[in-house]
């Protein structure tokens, strides 16, 4: 994580063009590897890719509840869009973030509430991970969600 002072942008831009292209371009990326062991290199790989998360953003109050490992995530409306940031403690998680940062972060919030997170299901992400990662990835998708219908509301 980088100093409290740091200039680096610790909020995710979209690859994609929308959140439904976001989804089947992470689609195609995992149907690329053969088996789970190949997908969750992959996705470690996608979560050391992050921006760096601000220290001072580390605390109880970025905290998502529901996740087994230590998860925080910040949003903020710029522009008419949901911009998100997040960060684990834990390397699976960290990709986790990232894949679902990649498909809400940089939306509309109309956009994010648009998306169904049962793209996590489909991709058979849900399937793969364990109970607990499982249920932190969904509880990571309602904080995006909340996030979501706070800005719609602002």
């Amino acid at each position: 994580m980088p100093e409290a002072g740091s200039s680096i942008d610790p909020f995710v831009v979209p690859e994609e063009a929308s959140a439904a292209e976001a989804v089947a371009a992470i689609g195609e990326e995992l149907d690329v590897f053969d088996d789970w062991m190949q997908r969750y290199q992959y996705i470690i790989e996608l979560g050391r890719k992050l921006p760096p998360f601000p220290e001072r953003w580390a605390d109880d109050a970025h905290r998502v509840p529901g996740c087994q490992s230590r998860v925080w995530m910040e949003a903020t409306l710029a522009g008419g869009l949901l911009r998100l940031a997040g960060a684990s403690d834990a390397a699976i998680v960290s990709g986790l973030i990232a894949m679902l940062l990649r498909v809400y972060s940089g939306r509309s919030p109309a956009e994010v509430l648009a998306t169904d997170p049962v793209f996590l299901k489909d991709l058979g992400l849900l399937e793969a991970l364990s109970t607990n990662r499982g249920n932190g990835i969904a509880a990571m998708a309602r904080a995006v969600q909340q996030a979501a219908r706070r800005a719609d509301a602002a």
